[in-house]
């Protein structure tokens, strides 16, 4: 019994995964200014109580079709549930990204924190939520009279879940759009906004997998750019006893 269960849920993450590949062929751009990026993630994730959440993560993300790394980065996070839904939290994030544009090339070194507000509640079958985001972004050993300002942005997320009866790979979307503000910039306001969708197949004793695809277009600009975005993640979770 137990066997035929597990051959009925690798038989559904296999389908996903074609579907995905359908969806994400369906997006794909033929002009200059689009791309096809990958993001991948492992995180480790420690739950203390009911209250407080950490994490540690490391990221690697490939441009240019994939064919070339953008960025990798290790995040340290934590979360606290201060109301019932409503929680309170932030990170820290150190950036090794790399600039392949212009006369001066290399691997930059750069620093981001973010704090965040988010309410999560259930309505039926259906887990919404929403985030707020404040981020401040800057590259490391460069000064303000060099040049580097810090790059923050505004950020409004919303999610929606759906629970299937019996299938394990829960459907779900998210929207996502930017407000950047930054000194002597005269290109603050909306600058680009996320479509997400995706799902994850949690297997016991192992942790989560997921799986998304996320279409990312600039706003407010002449040209704007678009990347299409397969992103793969594994998330392992500790809890206190």
């Amino acid at each position: 019994m137990i066997m035929k269960l597990l051959k009925i849920k690798q038989s559904s993450f296999i389908i996903v995964i074609i579907c995905f590949m359908q969806i994400t062929q369906s997006f794909a751009q033929t002009d200059d200014t689009s791309d096809w990026a990958s993001w991948n993630s492992l995180e480790l994730k420690y739950k203390l109580n009911k209250k407080w959440s950490f994490g540690l993560e490391e990221h690697l993300r490939l441009k240019e079709d994939i064919s070339v790394i953008d960025e990798y980065f290790t995040e340290l996070n934590a979360e606290y549930e201060i109301l019932k839904n409503f929680s309170l939290g932030g990170g820290l994030r150190f950036i090794r990204e790399n600039d392949n544009q212009g006369n001066l090339q290399g691997y930059e070194n750069h620093f981001r924190f973010n704090l965040d507000a988010t309410y999560k509640h259930k309505l039926d079958r259906f887990s919404l939520g929403y985030r707020l985001r404040y981020q401040n972004k800057n590259e490391l050993g460069i000064s303000s009279e060099e040049g580097d300002y810090a790059n923050q942005n505004i950020r409004l997320k919303t999610s929606i879940k759906y629970n299937v009866k019996k299938w394990p790979l829960d459907p779900k979307f998210s929207a996502e759009i930017f407000n950047r503000f930054q000194e002597d910039n005269d290109n603050n306001g909306f600058s680009k906004y996320r479509l997400t969708f995706g799902t994850d197949y949690e297997i016991k004793n192992f942790g989560e997998i997921g799986l998304y695809y996320r279409f990312e277009k600039d706003l407010n600009v002449d040209i704007p750019e678009t990347t299409n975005i397969i992103g793969l993640k594994y998330t392992y979770t500790f809890k206190n006893k």
